[in-house]
């Protein structure tokens, strides 16, 4: 019998368990900071940014942009466990560059009989999708350090990183 992709990642996590050495960690990131990226499995955010475990909350989300719930998480990393800083980072060939908003509840009513309450969120521009992200995250009263904020786009074909201005 074949073996699932979670039961390779069982085992997988056995192994690293064996010779775990980061149990002692402490719970603020090192470098008190928050990086809200998109779930794209291309992105390889630790390696990309140079961090390391331990460096910084990383949230990941479709598209990589500010939700009720990405308010909530960075909320909780600024109150409850100190970080300062906040990068966003979204990336070409994305996703939700391909859909409206309008069509993926049609296309989920169709195929679960049911509208969600929620939208994709997705977006023509990237960069405007930034910056609308930025805009969000700074207008939040729930975050109150707003002083570096800073978005980026990187480019899933050369690896390069763009700042949104």
């Amino acid at each position: 019998m074949a073996m699932s992709a979670t039961d390779d990642l069982l085992a997988n996590a056995a192994r690293y368990a064996e010779s775990f050495a980061l149990g002692d960690l402490p719970l603020p990131p090192a470098k008190s900071l928050a990086v809200v990226a998109c779930m794209d499995s291309r992105m390889d955010i630790f390696g990309l940014l140079g961090l390391q475990v331990g460096d910084a909350h990383v949230i990941r989300n479709a598209g990589g942009v500010v939700t009720d719930d990405t308010v909530r998480s960075l909320s909780i990393s600024q109150h409850l466990l100190g970080t300062k800083e906040i990068v966003l980072l979204q990336h070409t060939n994305c996703g939700l560059l391909t859909i409206t908003d309008e069509e993926f509840a049609d296309r989920l009513e169709a195929e679960s009989g049911s509208r969600p309450d929620w939208a994709a969120a997705a977006f023509t521009s990237l960069e405007e999708s930034v910056r609308e992200s930025i805009a969000k995250i700074k207008a939040s009263p729930f975050i109150p350090r707003t002083e570096s904020v800073r978005g980026f786009v990187y480019d899933v074909e050369t690896g390069a990183l763009t700042e949104v201005i």
